[in-house]
C-alpha cells in the first residue's frame, strides 16, 4: 500500500494520500488548498490517478483543496451527508463503504466537533478528523458542536476499535504524527473522565479563541460545488421535470454515474444504464461503449447532485459526443419532482 502523511504547517493540518500500489487509483483525505500543487506533484511522481478527495468535516481553520483537486484532476469529492457545503459529488452516511481500487474504508458518523464529522476506518488504522486528536479531542463550541455527541462518538464508536488500531488525526499542534486507540484510551487527558457529564463540563470550559482562519475558511468551504451554470449556458443541461418525458424513449440512453452503494440507498431511474463515473474516460473516448452508443442515441447523464454528470457532459462533448446532456441537480432534483425510482 502507498501511504503518505502530508503536513500544512500554517494550519497544522494533516492530509493523507492513499493507494494500493503504483499506477493505481488514489484517495486523499482532508486536502489543503495551498498544498494542491504538492499533491499533484506527488501523484505524478508515484504514477497515481486521484479519483476521490474527501473531507472529514467542514473545516474552520483552512480552505479545503476539494474543489481545486476536482477541477484539476476530475476526481470525485465526498463529505458526510450532513455537510453544509453546497455540492459535493458523494454524500456519505454512517455504515457506507468508501472505496477505490484495492482499498476500502468503513464510514462512521462521529459528530461532536461539528455536526458533519466523520471518521474512516481501514483494517489497521482510523482517520479521525478533529473528533479524536493525539492526546486531545476537537473543540465543540462552534459549527453545531456538541460535547455529548462527541463523547458518544469517541467512547461509543472510536474506542471500541482494537487497541492496536493506528490513529491518524486531521491536526496536531505538538509534532506528534500517529497514535493508537489503546494509547489514547490510557493517556489522552480528556478521556480520563468518570462520566459524560464530566466530559461535557470539561469541553464547555476550555475557553479557546476562534481559529484565525474561521471567518474566511467556513464560508469558502461551504461553496465548493462545481458550477452547473456553465454547462447549462452551453445548452447541455436538462431540468429534472423536462427529463421525465425521456423515460422509455428508444432514442435516449439515461446513464447513471453513481456508485453501486448510492444506487442501493437512493434508488435508480428505471431503464438507466449504470456506468460509474470512474470508468467514464475509457467509455467516452473513440471506440468506447458510450462513444458508440452516443452515435445512435442521445446520452443523458445523471448522478447524485449533478456535479459528476456536469463533468461527464463536458468530457463527452470534448470526445465528440455532441448529443450528450445531463439532468441538472441529479437524483436529488429527480426526487423533488417525484420522478419514478426503482430499488
Amino acid at each position: 500500500m502507498i501511504f503518505r502523511q502530508l503536513f500544512d504547517s500554517t494550519s497544522s493540518t494533516y492530509s493523507y494520500l492513499i493507494a494500493s500500489r503504483r499506477g493505481a487509483e488514489a484517495l486523499i483525505i482532508d486536502p489543503v488548498l495551498e498544498k494542491v500543487d504538492r499533491y499533484i506533484q506527488l501523484l505524478n511522481e508515484l504514477d497515481l490517478r486521484l479519483v476521490k478527495a474527501v473531507d472529514t468535516h467542514l473545516h474552520a481553520d483552512h480552505v479545503t483543496g476539494l474543489a481545486a483537486l476536482r477541477d484539476r484532476t476530475h476526481c470525485v469529492t465526498a463529505m458526510g451527508e450532513q455537510t453544509k457545503a453546497d455540492v459535493v459529488s458523494i454524500r456519505l452516511a454512517d455504515g457506507d463503504r468508501l472505496g477505490i481500487e484495492g482499498i476500502g474504508m468503513d464510514v462512521i458518523y462521529t459528530p461532536g466537533h461539528t455536526d458533519d464529522s466523520y471518521s474512516f476506518v481501514m483494517d489497521d488504522r482510523v482517520f479521525t478528523g478533529d473528533t479524536l486528536l493525539i492526546r486531545g479531542t476537537g473543540r465543540t463550541d462552534f459549527q453545531n458542536g456538541d460535547p455529548r455527541a462527541q463523547y458518544e462518538s469517541i467512547f461509543g464508536r472510536l474506542l471500541k476499535l482494537p487497541d492496536e488500531t493506528l490513529v491518524f488525526p486531521a491536526h496536531d499542534y505538538k509534532g506528534d504524527t500517529v497514535s493508537t486507540i489503546g494509547e489514547e484510551r490510557r493517556s489522552n487527558p480528556r478521556l480520563q473522565v468518570p462520566s459524560v457529564d464530566a466530559y461535557i463540563n470539561l469541553m464547555n470550559n476550555l475557553n479557546l479563541p476562534n481559529p484565525k482562519m474561521m471567518d474566511v475558511a467556513v464560508p469558502a468551504n461551504m461553496h465548493i460545488g462545481m458550477s452547473q451554470a456553465a454547462i447549462a449556458a452551453h445548452g447541455w443541461a436538462i431540468p429534472a421535470r423536462d427529463a421525465l418525458p425521456l423515460l422509455g424513449r428508444p432514442d435516449v440512453a439515461l446513464v447513471d454515474l453513481r456508485e453501486r452503494g448510492e444506487r442501493e440507498r437512493h434508488g435508480a431511474i428505471p431503464g438507466a444504464l449504470h456506468v460509474p463515473y470512474g470508468t467514464l474516460e475509457e467509455n467516452v473516448r473513440a471506440g468506447g461503449v458510450l462513444h458508440e452508443l452516443g452515435s445512435v442515441k442521445q446520452l443523458v447523464f445523471f448522478c447524485a447532485f449533478g456535479e459528476r454528470s456536469a463533468m461527464a457532459v463536458n468530457a463527452a462533448q470534448e470526445a465528440g459526443i455532441g448529443s450528450a446532456r445531463h439532468i441538472e441537480g441529479g437524483i436529488d432534483a429527480w426526487k423533488k419532482i417525484l420522478g419514478p425510482l426503482e430499488h
